[in-house]
């Protein structure tokens, strides 16, 4: 499929690991434990920084932002998102863990807006510096669960009984 492409744009979508000679696929069930392991990864990671930074910072404790109904659903939704994209990747690459890790790294990046407009509106920037360190959290610990936990070409016992 890459070869019906332009040359134009087939080198950069394999600099991209876009190649479209996907491997085995990871089973849903994985997708489905790995999910949930980045999620309660992820907001164990997100109370131990919120925590971190009052306790450094005390003056921070109640700030919006720290608050678990607050950043308990934007990072589920962000989470669900990254679930749903993995077997998309996995579909378009042979090197999916490559695909996913650069576009991990440019989710989080346009993530990191939304913290640099509340520090431009004012919000104490050590807030925002534990927000930013919380996304990145969220982008390893669901980075690794996807592809550690529902690796592509991970086949199961009754998939390699056949």
């Amino acid at each position: 499929m890459l070869q019906q492409l332009p040359p134009s744009l087939q080198k950069p979508l394999l600099r991209l690991a876009i190649d479209f000679e996907p491997g085995p696929q990871p089973a849903w069930w994985r997708v489905i434990v790995a999910s949930v392991v980045a999620i309660v990864g992820s907001l164990i990671a997100d109370a131990l920084i919120a925590a971190a930074a009052i306790a450094l910072w005390p003056h921070l404790k109640g700030y919006q932002h720290f608050m678990f109904a607050d950043y308990s659903k934007l990072t589920v939704i962000g989470i669900i998102g990254a679930a749903i994209g993995w077997p998309i990747v996995t579909r378009i690459s042979s090197r999916p863990a490559r695909l996913y890790g650069i576009l991990a790294i440019l989710v989080t990046l346009v993530l990191l807006l939304p913290d640099v407009y509340i520090a431009i509106q004012g919000q104490p920037i050590k807030a925002v510096l534990a927000l930013v360190v919380m996304h990145l959290a969220i982008a390893v610990v669901t980075y690794f669960s996807m592809v550690l936990i529902a690796p592509a070409g991970a086949r199961t016992h009754v998939a390699a009984a056949r």
